[in-house]
């Protein structure tokens, strides 16, 4: 049954690089959120992200609740990370969640 009850109350849609384009050019404000580590985080991340590490989400969160009603593009090195703090934000009151399915990997291929 938890299968079912997860599958059909997913708030957040899983996104690619294309999408990813498009959602940061038809919304002014948006909040790029990478959850990955500082360590990682300084290795490289997509332009104007805000990096609050997945175990840190839920204390963190009342620094980012301007955005509950604004697109937040969510992720990480693969899309695990990231995936779970979909569910996070998206339990906590964040209406536009969108999980970059392929992380970092799926941004950088669509550099290319």
């Amino acid at each position: 049954m938890s299968f079912f009850t997860n599958l059909f109350n997913k708030k957040y849609e899983n996104i690619d690089g294309g999408k990813l384009d498009s959602i940061l050019k038809d919304n002014r404000r948006v909040l790029i959120l990478d959850v990955r580590t500082p360590v990682e985080f300084k290795s490289g991340h997509i332009p104007k992200a805000k990096n609050i590490p997945v175990n840190d989400l839920l204390c963190k969160i009342n620094t980012i609740s301007s955005y509950k009603d604004e697109a937040v593009v969510i992720y990480c090195a693969s899309g695990m990370r990231s995936s779970n703090a979909s569910r996070v934000l998206s339990k906590n009151g964040f209406n536009k969640v969108y999980n970059l399915s392929g992380g970092m990997g799926s941004y950088n291929n669509k550099l290319k």
